[in-house]
């Protein structure tokens, strides 16, 4: 599944986080950490495993920990020689754990929305297509599935429809409203969310403004649907996003637990 992919990857990396706060008080949530890395890694994986390793990162808030990461990752990764007096520094081999990703660290602004931030990376994007998710989602999706779908439909822009675990449990009953049996973070197959994994059309650019209120998610996405030029990906799959403290302890469970959806690279 390594075949290289010319395809940039957007990743949206620059909200806040609120509802995250024990976390992202100190980190911006796609660093916030599950099994021993943060979150954004798992996302590049997923698409690295793919063969799209060209990524551009939309940074805002403390995006400096982004920058930092990947900065600091190949001297952290690789023995080193150093003379501090003669400032200087001998980098030996390189260390295998090290990604073989192309990376653009963008800046797009603190309080920047979503269609905003797309719109303030397009000088990096070099091709007729791309691809876009959130930092905060991981899922078992097929992505060269979805882009063959993408193809397929013609559309401008197409979005994975996922279907969430109920962060309640469910009850069932017989006909004759005796329960039978409780279910426990039950999946709601009947409905759909937009779970991100986008493919978009360059021509979605002329759909977004730069200026810093413009998100993605209303005017732009409305607007490409009433026009019949936004499709639905169906993935029935794993899906989970951390929006919530408690999302974070279950992405870090399912992790422990060894049995895990999302790690399809291995």
């Amino acid at each position: 599944m390594n075949t290289k992919n010319d395809l940039k990857v957007v990743i949206l990396c620059g909200g806040q986080g609120t509802r995250l706060r024990e976390e992202t008080e100190f980190k911006p949530k796609p660093m916030v950490d599950v099994g021993g890395h943060p979150m954004l890694w798992h996302i590049m994986k997923i698409y690295s495993h793919y063969g799209f390793r060209d990524f551009v990162l939309c940074l805002g808030y403390k995006g400096e920990i982004i920058r930092q990461y990947f900065l600091d990752q190949e001297l952290m990764s690789r023995d080193i020689t150093i003379n501090p007096y003669k400032g200087k520094r001998t980098l030996h081999d390189k260390i295998s754990e090290i990604e073989d990703w192309n990376i653009t660290l963008a800046n797009t602004g603190q309080n920047t929305m979503t269609g905003a931030r797309v719109k303030g990376i397009e000088k990096y994007l070099n091709s007729d297509e791309f691809m876009l998710t959130y930092g905060d989602g991981v899922s078992d999706i097929d992505i060269n599935a979805l882009l063959e779908k993408h193809k397929k439909n013609k559309t401008i822009a197409t979005l994975t429809g996922v279907n969430p675990q109920s962060r309640f449990g469910m009850i069932k009953s017989d006909e004759h409203e005796v329960v039978t049996e409780f279910v426990e973070k039950a999946t709601i197959y009947d409905d759909y969310v937009n779970g991100g994994f986008y493919v978009f059309k360059k021509d979605v650019l002329d759909y977004l403004s730069s200026d810093e209120t413009c998100t993605l998610e209303k005017e732009p996405l409305i607007r490409l649907a009433k026009e019949r030029q936004l499709s639905v990906y169906k993935h029935k799959g794993f899906w989970h996003c951390m929006d919530t403290y408690r999302d974070y302890l279950n992405l870090n469970e399912i992790w422990a637990s060894g049995k895990v959806p999302w790690r399809v690279w291995e």
